[in-house]
């Protein structure tokens, strides 16, 4: 039995798992007769697991998905007219080591923001880093960091990094020349590089006039409208249909 001093010793090198595990093999006559190597794959095992299960869990709570609880399994596909296989190729997420991006189409209650949220979590499970944001948090954002000097900038960087983006409720506001500069920034660092995903109630041919038919809007349209994974989402209401069916 490990006694406290080494127990303290364990916590603060953050290993707290080691003591839990050291207990149950203990608790364990059975285990207790095994070889010392098959005690130590064990030990490793265990370690592994939880220290696996905590980064999931820091990363999940990190990207403050909308629906946590979503999940690939969790995905109504009947009458949506959604691609199942594409949708399981994507929930692969190998998307996001080629820099690719998605575009999810579709009106209010369509199920937008539960795929991306299923599609970031997904991620999260492969460890990458991901956080989801509405467009106007986003620009809202943006305007607060006016108040401190070299905020703007610092916010532009961290969001330039993150390796899968979801931005929801994309275009449904009206935007300033300021603001559209910002994105127009954001997605010049972030094309080639990350990867993003789009919840949107409007088509490709109208990406250019919710951006105020700039050089900027031409500019993000050429780099994510004409290149990305577009998934139309379908006109069932899913708000509706969970509602009727108490999902």
């Amino acid at each position: 039995m490990i006694n406290d001093e080494t127990k303290r010793k364990l916590r603060e090198l953050n290993m707290s798992e080691v003591i839990t595990c050291l207990e149950i093999q203990q608790s364990e006559p059975e285990t207790l007769a095994w070889s010392f190597d098959d005690r130590i794959q064990l030990f490793v095992d265990y370690v592994y697991q939880e220290k696996y299960n905590s980064r999931i869990q820091r990363l999940i709570k990190s990207a403050r998905l909308r629906f946590p609880q979503a999940d690939m399994h969790g995905i109504y596909y009947d009458g949506r007219g959604l691609n199942k296989a594409l949708l399981n190729d994507l929930f692969h997420c190998q998307y996001i080591g080629y820099h690719q991006s998605i575009v999810l189409q579709g009106p209010t209650g369509s199920g937008k923001t539960y795929l991306a949220c299923a599609l970031a979590k997904q991620a999260c499970l492969e460890q990458i880093k991901t956080k989801y944001i509405r467009l106007p948090d986003l620009l809202m954002e943006y305007g607060d960091a006016s108040i401190i000097q070299g905020k703007q900038k610092r916010l532009l960087a961290s969001y330039s990094k993150i390796p899968l983006l979801v931005i929801d409720e994309w275009l449904v506001s009206d935007m300033s020349d300021s603001e559209l500069y910002f994105l127009f920034e954001l997605f010049e660092r972030r094309s080639d590089t990350t990867s993003t995903i789009f919840c949107t109630q409007y088509r490709q041919e109208d990406w250019i006039m919710r951006l105020n038919e700039s050089v900027q809007a031409e500019a993000i349209v050429d780099r994510y409208a004409h290149t990305s994974f577009w998934i139309e989402m379908g006109s069932m209401n899913m708000r509706e249909y969970c509602a009727k069916h108490k999902i």
